[in-house]
């Protein structure tokens, strides 16, 4: 799911930096460059790229450093859910600052999706193909056979 998930949101940076940067030359567009509300449309649109490589990331190590496991399969949904409520809330505060307070839960999620992973990367032992790509990975096994 992660793997899906962090293509999509690759590519919904892609989207959204078209649709910003259709309208970036107005000096005005969304209070100016400066303004507080297109900060947060800025922090938005880099969020899905941050969030899509770091739900990437998290893919790769479960693939190929640490087995799946309960663990891990809260940590893949705490990575969905604050790289989908992160874009969010930048939309909402961009037009309501005084909801700063949602912020909450996207950097609680992620950071409790770190939390678990720097807990089960630690807790298993580095594998002896430990350092190769899956792909070295799945040549191995198939010349193992």
């Amino acid at each position: 799911m992660n793997l899906f998930f962090g293509w999509l949101w690759i590519l919904m940076g892609i989207i959204s930096g078209t649709v910003l940067g259709m309208f970036f030359h107005g000096d005005r567009w969304l209070g100016g460059y400066g303004s507080f509300k297109r900060r947060m449309y800025r922090l938005g649109h880099i969020s899905f790229f941050g969030l899509g490589l770091l739900n990437l990331m998290f893919w790769l190590t479960v693939l190929s450093v640490t087995p799946s496991t309960a663990i891990t399969d809260i940590a893949s949904a705490a990575f969905i859910s604050g790289g989908i409520t992160m874009p969010i809330c930048c939309v909402i505060m961009a037009h309501a600052p005084k909801a700063h307070m949602l912020f909450a839960v996207p950097v609680i999620s992620l950071i409790c999706a770190g939390v678990l992973m720097v807990m089960a990367v630690s807790s298993n032992a580095m594998p002896a193909h430990a350092g190769l790509t899956p792909f070295h990975t799945q040549s191995l096994a198939h010349n193992s056979k």
